[in-house]
């Protein structure tokens, strides 16, 4: 719906002189469309609502638009937004403009990159309104695919690389914005999956064992997760365990309250699917989990890692899946590691006993990352990432884990253990300095070069 004749008398923030341009019929101020534009995965953030929705058809459509704000005395902000999965209203544009850029997917003919895959060159040509699930299904149809994965596949590739994209290959392989250039994916030649999880009831021969995993070769994917008693045995993130496993396990669970699982995966093929089994035996010897908690399972690539999807269309189906989502990303450096665990995972989360969603915590390694990345992590060799995956039921349940959330953050800081946020949400530019450190003056920069009138992503709160 165009926003002719209805945008200076309801949008004042955005001057009626946009109509002269090609843009215009691009734009709407339709209530539906502001309304569906100022959602997130999150819902934490409500009713920040952008003066119009711009739907571009190419490229050129959001650099009209962004040179029209820098053109006007006082500019409009602008924010693009991919598949909408911010936690806490990063894409929103409070009386800007937002750009729907899955828009541009729906019009590849008109010289927009979509998706183009390169067999003799072994890479792919993404657009960023791309989501990776289809990614996925246009490089495996050559036989090949990125190395580098988010656990989640319905997501933008502009969103996950402008936020560094891990996952358990990032030990391997580096987060995914590593694995770019120029848009130029890497790819590698994979078909089946052997996946396996292992139990453990001492948090330090976990964390040991999956140090141990990600220095040698062999692996593709290491994760570990916790279980607690508050918490399903198969939670959204993949129904991997049969029900008779999900007794054994809940009685574990009973006994301890909490356990510890490591999640790994190798990859093969037709060639090597003879040989994988024993590949596996020697990956797994010597590995301190408890005995006869070892669980295995083959998939294929494609179920491997598209595992979340079916739990959220189970959620999705019981109105479970559009809840708000209270967040917290962390990494945390090795050498504090079992100091979190017994002081948040113990005392803090399993202590107040409030209902959670998934507890990731796996560990990767800094060489794998670029400096030159805006993403900040510790200054130790090896540091943890750590996913707290809450769901709510609504918003007072949302606001127990939020405070739970700065409980953990405050206790953090007072105790000396130097985490770092990723996905980064703070209230203050002092704390986004602080969080930024040594980075800060580069990332100032360039914000300063390339966004000097401070229009662009004003969501993330950084600079406004």
């Amino acid at each position: 719906m165009s926003i002719l004749g209805k945008l200076k008398p309801r949008n004042p923030s955005i001057p009626y002189e946009i109509l002269s341009l090609n843009i215009s019929s691009k734009l709407s101020t339709n209530s539906d469309a502001i309304r569906e534009s100022s959602k997130d995965f999150g819902k934490i953030v409500q009713e920040i609502f952008p003066a119009a929705v711009l739907y571009p058809s190419c490229a050129n459509d959001i650099i009209d638009l962004i040179q029209f704000s820098y053109g006007l005395s006082v500019p409009f902000s602008v924010a693009a937004r991919g598949n909408g999965h911010c936690i806490r209203g990063q894409a929103m544009a409070k009386n800007g403009v937002i750009v729907e850029m899955k828009s541009l997917n729906n019009n590849n003919n008109n010289g927009n990159c979509g998706i183009r895959v390169s067999c003799l060159g072994f890479y792919a040509d993404v657009g960023g309104e791309q989501l990776w699930i289809d990614v996925l299904r246009a490089t495996l149809e050559h036989g090949l695919s990125p190395v580098s994965w988010t656990d989640y596949l319905y997501l933008t590739v502009g969103g996950t690389l402008s936020n560094a994209g891990i996952s358990g290959q990032t030990f391997r392989h580096g987060p995914q914005i590593c694995n770019v250039h120029e848009m130029d994916i890497i790819t590698g030649k994979i078909y089946k999956v052997k996946w396996v999880r292992m139990l453990y009831d001492d948090f330090s021969k976990f964390t040991k064992d999956q140090e141990h995993l990600i220095s040698i070769d062999g692996l593709d994917y290491v994760e570990g997760s916790l279980m607690m008693e508050q918490s399903p045995l198969n939670n959204w993130r993949s129904s991997f365990f049969s029900p008779s496993n999900q007794t054994k396990i809940g009685s574990l669970l009973s006994q301890n309250g909490i356990i510890y699982c490591l999640e790994m995966v190798k990859y093969y093929d037709d060639q090597t699917a003879c040989t994988i089994d024993e590949e596996l035996k020697k990956l797994v010897k010597g590995l301190n989990y408890l005995a006869g908690f070892m669980f295995k399972k083959d998939a294929t690539f494609m179920e491997f890692l598209n595992r979340v999807r079916s739990g959220e269309l189970e959620l999705k189906s019981k109105g479970m899946w559009d809840v708000p989502h209270p967040w917290l990303n962390l990494f945390v450096p090795k050498s504090s590691i079992n100091h979190f665990n017994d002081a948040i995972f113990v005392d803090i989360i399993l202590r107040q006993n409030n209902p959670t969603g998934p507890i990731l915590v796996y560990p990767t390694s800094r060489k794998k990352w670029d400096e030159r990345m805006s993403a900040v992590i510790p200054e130790e060799e090896t540091f943890y990432c750590v996913g707290l995956l809450h769901s709510s039921s609504g918003y007072d349940e949302c606001k127990i884990l939020d405070d739970q959330n700065e409980e953990i953050l405050n206790y953090c800081d007072k105790a000396g253990i130097n985490i770092k946020q990723y996905l980064p949400h703070y209230k203050t530019k002092e704390s986004w300095i602080r969080h930024f450190g040594k980075k800060w003056n580069n990332f100032q920069q360039r914000k300063n070069q390339f966004d000097p009138k401070m229009i662009l992503s004003p969501g993330q709160r950084i600079f406004n």
